[in-house]
């Protein structure tokens, strides 16, 4: 007999607690996320309910479909992007056993719903009952209720499907880097489209929009959203053909997603042949570095990371990440007006965010580095360098592309300054966290799998370093500001100084707290621990 989606539910919430055990910095962390899910959907269910307390049924319907859409294209990219999947329940681990396929899919897509982000979901969305109820009676809100459940099976199932096809695809080498560049691009530019349409709304043509969300409501992405606004329309012959396309939406993605979940319990049928390469005469040591690095310790780890970084998916994802969000939202927000020099300070804080876990990437490989005695602050500087290979010809493109499309070329030095700036004191912030609050990648085929409150941490630290950053280069701003002729010529060097100074004193306490906690460090970013 197979068991129940119950019984993978209790699974899954037994994982959870058990991850949380003897863990006091994911309990904090754990405790902090539900409390930011519970301001979120309270926020979602206010902003959701506000037209039927205004009586506005043109504006509930606009906001329900295409505020619906955009919650199923969240739960669409932000886990490839800045969460990733829980792999509590990891498919791989029930490939013994005897279970059903119907079984399996349904325990898991169950277990999915049981989360703090599903259940944050459906209480923001819920503020469609009440403006349906408001403006269409009971009927409408009975109909509502119906599309809220399914919006939010529609939620879990999109995610399953897209992140299992897209992992099981990665299985060669070639597909993945390329499958990895495609995606990290589309879903880098969902912020800077989001950036886009807010400073175009006030000159929004509001009937085309109405147009827009007209067809959006006819698609799987707004159809479960906008059942309520057709009955309070009074066009009840829409809904049961807008369920149809949900329901037909939902199965085949389960079917979608069951079939990879089935090949990537199963693995693949036949392995790759290793091509007989011909030997090289290099030394090793010589293949390993990078022709102009000193031959020393920090030199071989400095050409590996910068190595790491170019060939490994997860870290390529990252860069090509702020690569786009980098150019693409400084620029925007130059061409309309907005001004992008109070921006830059955040972009430069982005950059060093990728660094955030830089030891989860290795997981227990870093046990060779621990067995070698490399020393903290050679362990941080040789990474740092190597990551910094790839970004400071990032931000200096940044620079010169937001100084030319601002029309005032001489303030690309400055401009530089205070990404530098930003840059450094990033580091500062997040290289002492990275070891303190390292935690373990799951070892999967799936490339945006975390670990059992990997995820929540995950983005938790993200925003954390991001504010911390932000704080510590506001003095530069005000200056900047207080001081606006005399910065144009002291800008880039103090800048230079500022991150060098800021670096220094982050790395050193970085490094002194790597020396203490390597063995911690190990045992964090270990898989299954």
């Amino acid at each position: 007999m197979s068991p129940g989606p119950a019984t993978f539910v209790r699974l899954r919430i037994r994982l959870t607690v058990n991850g949380l055990r003897g863990q006091t910095w994911r309990v904090v962390l754990f405790v902090v996320g539900v409390l930011m899910a519970a301001g979120l959907a309270v926020s979602g269910y206010t902003l959701f309910a506000l037209p039927g307390l205004l009586g506005e049924e043109r504006a509930a319907g606009l906001l329900a479909t295409l505020g619906g859409a955009g919650v199923v294209l969240g739960w669409l990219f932000f886990p490839l992007v800045f969460f990733g999947v829980d792999e509590s329940l990891d498919p791989a681990r029930f490939a013994l056993l005897p279970l059903r396929r119907r079984a399996l899919i349904g325990g898991l897509l169950a277990a999915s719903l049981a989360g703090v982000p599903a259940v944050a979901t459906l209480g923001a969305t819920a503020g469609t009952v009440y403006a349906a109820a408001v403006l269409g009676g009971a009927g409408a809100a009975v109909v509502q209720v119906a599309g809220v459940l399914l919006g939010v099976l529609l939620c879990a199932a999109v995610s399953r499907a897209v992140t299992s096809a897209f992992a099981t695809a990665l299985r060669s080498r070639r597909a993945r880097d390329t499958a990895t560049v495609l995606l990290a691009v589309v879903a880098a530019l969902l912020g800077p489209l989001q950036f886009l349409v807010l400073a175009s709304a006030q000159n929004a043509d509001w009937d085309r929009v109405e147009r827009v969300a007209g067809v959006v409501g006819w698609t799987p992405l707004g159809a479960p959203y906008s059942l309520g606004s057709e009955v309070a329309a009074g066009r009840v012959w829409a809904v049961p053909v807008k369920l149809l396309i949900v329901v037909v939406a939902l199965g085949l993605l389960v079917w979608w997603w069951s079939a990879t979940v089935e090949r990537a319990m199963v693995g693949t049928a036949g392995g790759t042949r290793a091509s007989a390469a011909a030997p090289s005469v290099r030394p090793p040591v010589d293949q390993l570095l990078l022709a102009w690095l000193p031959r020393t310790r920090f030199g071989a780890l400095t050409a590996r990371e910068a190595r790491y970084w170019w060939r490994e998916s997860r870290r390529r994802a990252s860069l090509i990440t702020f690569a786009v969000v980098g150019v693409f939202l400084p620029v925007m927000l130059t061409v309309t007006g907005g001004g992008a020099g109070g921006f830059l300070p955040f972009v430069g804080a982005l950059a060093a965010i990728s660094l955030a876990n830089q030891f989860g990437y290795e997981g227990s490989a870093y046990a060779a580095n621990v067995a070698a005695g490399v020393p903290g602050r050679v362990e941080l500087w040789s990474r740092t360098a190597g990551f910094s290979l790839f970004v400071l010809p990032l931000l200096t493109v940044i620079a010169v592309v937001v100084g030319l499309a601002a029309g005032r070329p001489a303030t690309i030095p400055t401009l530089f300054g205070t990404l530098i700036a930003s840059y450094g004191v990033g580091l500062a912030v997040v290289l002492p966290v990275s070891v303190r609050a390292a935690f373990a990648l799951p070892d999967t085929q799936n490339p945006f799998a975390v670990s059992s409150g990997g995820g929540l941490a995950k983005g938790l630290l993200t925003f954390a370093a991001l504010f911390a950053t932000l704080a510590a280069t506001a003095p530069l701003q005000l200056a900047a500001y207080l001081v606006e002729d005399v910065w144009r010529w002291i800008g880039l060097p103090v800048g230079i100084g500022y991150a060098a100074l800021a670096y220094l004193i982050g790395s050193r306490l970085g490094g002194d707290l790597l020396d203490r906690r390597m063995p911690e460090v190990l045992a964090a970013v270990t898989p299954n621990r």
